[in-house]
């Protein structure tokens, strides 16, 4: 099994982060063939219980969800992304790769390749809202009280997830 890289982040300006669990970088998770891997993606998340699993690319400004924890598996291409607000990280992502990001982390593409793919998907019971400015105390609160997923949507119920975001 392909342990992640924790990475916490602060709050960052009007971009919030998650005040407790880090964000998930598996390297080189899904390897293969491209015509493939969105496919092996998507039967991964699903099988590990993640829901509204979609295909596309992510987008070229900072965002942030307070009702949803997301994965975003790369399955085509590679793009610099900066994760965690304008004082975040700029990661380095390629095809094979996969994120899980908490609710309230910022997101956002800087560049891409043209064939660039993301799968990404929810977990049970979350639904992602699209928040591009400071978070009201309600978002806030919504953004520190969701639950962990009980699955790693990679690695199912005993997968690095579960450890890695252990409530405090």
């Amino acid at each position: 099994m392909t342990q992640p890289v924790p990475i916490m982040f602060e709050t960052s300006e009007w971009v919030p982060n998650h005040p407790s669990f880090p964000v998930l970088v598996y390297d080189a998770v899904l390897s293969g063939e491209d015509r493939g891997r969105a496919k092996a993606f998507e039967d991964r998340f699903a099988a590990n219980a993640w829901q509204d699993i979609w295909q596309d690319g992510i987008f070229p400004y900072q965002h942030y969800h307070s009702r949803a924890h997301e994965v975003l598996g790369i399955a085509r291409g590679h793009a610099r992304l900066l994760i965690g607000g304008s004082t975040g990280k700029i990661i380095e992502a390629k095809a094979g790769d996969c994120l899980v990001l908490p609710a309230g982390t910022g997101h956002m593409r800087l560049e891409a390749t043209a064939d660039f793919l993301v799968v990404g998907a929810y977990p049970p019971d979350q639904e992602a809202d699209i928040l591009t400015e400071a978070p009201s105390q309600l978002q806030k609160s919504s953004i520190a009280s969701l639950p962990p997923p009980q699955r790693d949507p990679l690695f199912g119920a005993d997968g690095p997830l579960k450890h890695l975001w252990q409530v405090t």
